[in-house]
């Protein structure tokens, strides 16, 4: 069997932190989301906390963008993707966190399509989990 590349490789990896962080974020999510909009609104009293939140994603978003600039596999471009998504969020809660605050205010009160969202999301992170944690490399066996 041939080793796994390079880009292989880093997505294996990405896919083992984003994977089950995805999984368990939204699992909760799902969980607590009847108290969701109590949970936001309070998040958004504090500037500081919004601000310093955004930078924190944009980072991690950079991060990713930096580090795994592959679209050749389903796990890869759900990466890829996830850090743009991240990367752009982490953006809008620095310079206009209203557009967050709004959007999630006006998403509330459809709370079984919220959680229909945040379910699918789960399942990208289950997916992910599997193919970082679980899944063979094409080169070689498990845990390489």
């Amino acid at each position: 069997m041939p080793s796994p590349s390079v880009a292989e490789i880093r997505t294996r990896a990405f896919a083992r932190v984003i994977g089950p962080y995805v999984a368990i974020a939204t699992g909760a999510i799902i969980y607590r989301a009847p108290t969701m909009g109590q949970t936001l609104s309070g998040f958004f009293e504090n500037g500081i906390v919004v601000w310093m939140t955004g930078g924190l994603l944009l980072l991690c978003g950079l991060v990713i963008i930096a580090f795994h600039q592959y679209w050749r596999s389903l796990a890869a471009i759900l990466i890829s993707v996830f850090g743009w998504f991240l990367a752009l969020r982490g953006a809008v809660l620095m310079a206009a966190p209203e557009l967050i605050d709004h959007g999630a205010a006006a998403a509330m009160p459809h709370l079984g399509l919220v959680q229909a969202g945040f379910g699918l999301l789960t399942l990208v992170g289950l997916y992910l989990t599997y193919v970082g944690w679980i899944a063979a490399p094409r080169g070689g066996a498990v845990g390489q």
